[in-house]
């Protein structure tokens, strides 16, 4: 973590993402921990706020949640400990705090406010600041300006911390060196799908006994999964549009202050290299004249991948003094040594791109759309007090419709439904939390929306009699007893293959592919073949089975990486980083229980109780 947060510092996006992926931000629409007690518990004198603690524990039940593909409950949530992680991961970053609070490390005033105001997501549509943009944003995340701005803040000095404590660690050779012989080894392999045509038997027709036994073996494929009736309310920016009037001059306006989207000059695709000296440089430039090295040999030499030194698209006003030579090139080629500010530098210039002119008719309608969308929005935000308040005065569902623009709806909701209302997350998460003893609150949608929902009842889960899905069972026997055949198709032919004979004798279409990457894939066949050819010994054969599908595999040679290739060097470097990012992030998680040693740590176990019973 701390690695990426050095590296990218300066980037306000990456700076407000990260301090939302830290803190566990995720949890949109979260009720508020109110009264006396603030704290789930200290390190030193920095606490950990309950929020904090409460969004931080439902990001973890989402990502949870969103790895098992249904909704965890916070029962199992704490059966699963993540409780446990979520408070070591807060009482490491309050131990960084407190250090940072000691050694008196912050950020001014003039520093935050740049971070802020220069954070796309703050932006209006003419790409300034706009503080109703921030008040949204925070709204949806649960915080106001003050919280956030502490804690962006403090997130700030974190990192500075972070950074003075695993800043410079470097990769064992050795292990830099194991990692990227695993991940470059190649495999040649061969492999045969076994089909229906393979097959010497044909498919039986099941009589209604046999589908009828079928079903009722087979509980799990023919149960309708636990459902639950809601009822909701919802607002949209979408059904607000009809209400937003369309400005001519200021959709002009717009279109003027973001010109630069719309109007480029002619660009380049260039890379550079930058060297201490112009005598290095110089070397550099001679010996990619001889052909004795290649632009990507040269950036390794310096350390550098050609990701590193790419510079993307580029006008020549952004080149600087390397702009003219860089510009006179009419086709791919290589110019330099040129000073720069930052040394004597080559550049490569990949690709022309054309200028390009984007007329305000062209962007009219996608601009009045954006607009439109912004006005909706802030609309919505003008009208939630007023929904807080009817749904707090104890307005019904039904009455919240009839008195604003609201729209009612009802949902069958389980884990497949994704229609409506229930593509949101916010909305999903939401609908398999509530419980019938809820009372309906007003919360955020993804897009700006809001909802309130109601849980009007739950049907449990339960078996689809055969009758109505007599088809479906019959699809699914038939599925079933081909799936049968062909696995003992399969299961002759690895036999006599293990014994001896050729796959190619079996009668099957055998196709065989000189390399296979570790990771990689075989067009058009399932991911389970080529992990299956990494499982197996040289000369071994086994059955990959996925998705239905049975093939044979034999794995006929192993082939190692080169070390001199320059995709196994650019494989070697990223090693190098990952494995100095990983000893970094082991480095501050010890300085970080070192700290929380020496400044002493509490926690409120009624606090973080009264949380998780909140959340249930």
């Amino acid at each position: 973590m701390s690695s990426t947060l050095r590296s990218h510092g300066k980037n306000t996006v990456v700076w407000i993402l990260m301090a939302l992926l830290i803190l566990g931000l995720g949890g949109f629409g979260m009720t508020s921990f109110s009264g006396s007690v603030r704290a789930i518990g200290a390190v030193g004198e920095t606490e950990i706020d309950i929020n904090d603690y409460a969004r931080a524990l439902r990001g973890e039940i989402d990502a949870a949640s969103a790895q098992l593909g249904r909704r965890l409950t916070t029962p199992e949530a704490l059966a699963a400990q993540l409780d446990k992680r979520v408070q070591g991961q807060l009482l490491g970053r309050a131990a960084l705090e407190e250090q940072a609070r000691i050694f008196g490390i912050s950020v001014g005033d003039a520093q935050l406010q740049r971070e802020i105001t220069g954070a796309r997501a703050f932006q209006g549509l003419d790409g300034n600041f706009d503080r109703e943009a921030y008040r949204l944003a925070l709204r949806q995340l649960g915080l106001n300006e003050g919280e956030y701005e502490d804690k962006l803040r403090a997130e700030m000095a974190l990192t500075l911390v972070q950074g003075a404590v695993a800043g410079g660690l470097a990769a064992p050779g050795v292990q830099a060196d194991l990692y990227t012989a695993y991940i470059t080894e190649t495999r040649a392999i061969s492999y045969a799908e076994v089909t229906e045509a393979d097959l010497a038997d044909t498919a039986a027709a099941p009589d209604e006994a046999a589908l009828r036994a079928f079903h009722g073996e087979n509980p799990g494929r023919f149960t309708r999964p636990e459902t639950r009736r809601i009822s909701y309310v919802w607002l949209t920016p979408d059904m607000m549009l009809a209400e937003v009037p369309v400005d001519e001059d200021a959709l002009r306006r717009i279109y003027q202050d973001r010109i630069a989207e719309f109007v480029q000059p002619e660009r380049r695709l260039v890379e550079r290299l930058v060297y201490p000296s112009a005598e290095e440089a110089a070397d550099a430039r001679a010996r990619l004249d001889a052909g004795t090295a290649s632009f990507a040999d040269l950036a390794a030499e310096r350390g550098l991948t050609l990701a590193d030194a790419d510079l993307g698209e580029v006008a020549a006003a952004d080149l600087g003094a390397a702009g003219q030579a860089v510009f006179a090139l009419d086709a791919p080629g290589v110019v330099g040594p040129v000073d720069t500010d930052l040394g004597p530098a080559l550049f490569s210039m990949n690709a022309i791109l054309a200028p390009q002119e984007i007329t305000f008719d062209e962007v009219r309608d996608e601009l009045a759309a954006e607009a439109a969308l912004d006005r909706a929005r802030r609309m919505i935000l003008d009208q939630s007090a007023d929904l807080e308040d009817l749904l707090a005065g104890g307005a019904t569902l039904e009455d919240v419709a009839a008195e604003t623009r609201m729209e009612l709806g009802t949902i069958a909701f389980n884990d497949t439904t994704e229609d409506g209302i229930a593509g949101y997350s916010a909305f999903r998460d939401a609908a398999g939390q509530v419980t019938q003893s809820d009372f309906p609150e007003l919360a955020d949608l993804e897009d700006g929306g809001v909802f309130a929902l109601r849980l009007d009842g739950i049907d449990p889960p339960a078996l689809i009699p055969f009758d109505e899905i007599r088809d479906q069972v019959e699809a699914a026997w038939r599925a079933e007893d081909l799936l049968t055949r062909k696995r003992a198709r399969a299961q002759e032919v690895l036999a006599a293959v293990s014994a001896g004979a050729t796959l190619g004798s079996s009668g099957l279409l055998v196709t065989t592919l000189g390399t296979l990457p570790r990771g990689g894939f075989v067009e058009g066949m399932p991911a389970a073949l080529a992990q299956t050819a990494f499982t197996l010994a040289e000369g071994g054969a086994d059955i990959a089975e996925a998705e239905g599908r049975v093939i044979l595999v034999q794995l006929d040679a192993i082939q190692p990486g080169d070390p001199a290739d320059n995709d196994v060097q650019a494989v070697r470097a990223v090693m190098d980083r990952s494995i100095a990012q990983s000893l970094a992030g082991d480095l501050v998680d010890l300085f970080a229980r070192a700290a929380q040693a020496e400044a002493g740590l509490t926690l409120d176990s009624t606090a973080i109780n009264a949380v998780h019973a909140q959340m249930q």
